[in-house]
């Protein structure tokens, strides 16, 4: 297992030409993180799961995104940027939705629910440029909190949200709530010691 900091530096040596979708997801196989070595990132919430920058360059960056029990993300997409998902500690699931159609100028759209998958430490995934919509779940029956590590190809900070009942999306700006190991955040949020 590599310490957070080393596993970063090996992640920037890939050159860009090689930063591809299953190059990067087999770095993350033979290359798993020592969770005790995340202890400046792994903020939590009670109301919200985070998300605490560790890494960034014009290629990537690098984020521990932290999930008490039973907590979700909304259903979201990626702005069309590589991403890849590797568990530093417990498990989540990962829910895929097929867009069937969209219309920008009302903001509609109709999402069909689509593949599950489980990230679990040693078993990483990627995003699926062809599907690129999901949502990321701590489901309450992992009775675990749980840390991933995100890698986004190139880094951005808003992506569209879903809403399945109204069948509409917007726009949402993505907020950190720690940036290299410093909080930025007004939530109410615990360090925790994995």
């Amino acid at each position: 297992m590599l310490p957070i900091d080393e596993f970063a530096q090996r992640l920037s040596s890939i050159p860009e030409s090689d930063f591809s979708l299953e190059n990067v997801l087999t770095f993350l196989r033979s290359h798993p993180v020592d969770p005790a070595t995340l202890s400046r990132y792994t903020y939590f919430c009670a109301e919200h799961y985070t998300r605490n920058l560790i890494h960034k360059t014009p290629l990537f960056e690098l984020i521990a995104i932290c999930w008490d029990k039973g907590q979700q993300s909304p259903i979201h997409n990626h702005r069309d940027q590589k991403c890849w998902m590797t568990m530093a500690y417990g498990k989540l699931m990962v829910h895929n939705f097929k867009l069937i159609q969209k219309e920008s100028s009302r903001h509609f759209c109709n999402l069909k629910s689509s593949i599950q998958f489980e990230l679990s430490p040693g078993t990483p995934g990627e995003v699926d440029p062809e599907e690129p919509i999901h949502r990321v779940l701590n489901l309450p029956s992992f009775d675990c909190r749980a840390v991933s590590l995100h890698i986004y190809s190139r880094p951005y900070d808003t992506c569209e949200v879903y809403d399945l009942k109204t069948k509409t999306y917007e726009d949402m700006k993505m907020v950190n709530t720690s940036e290299f190991g410093v909080l930025k955040s007004e939530l109410k949020v615990e360090l925790v010691q994995l």
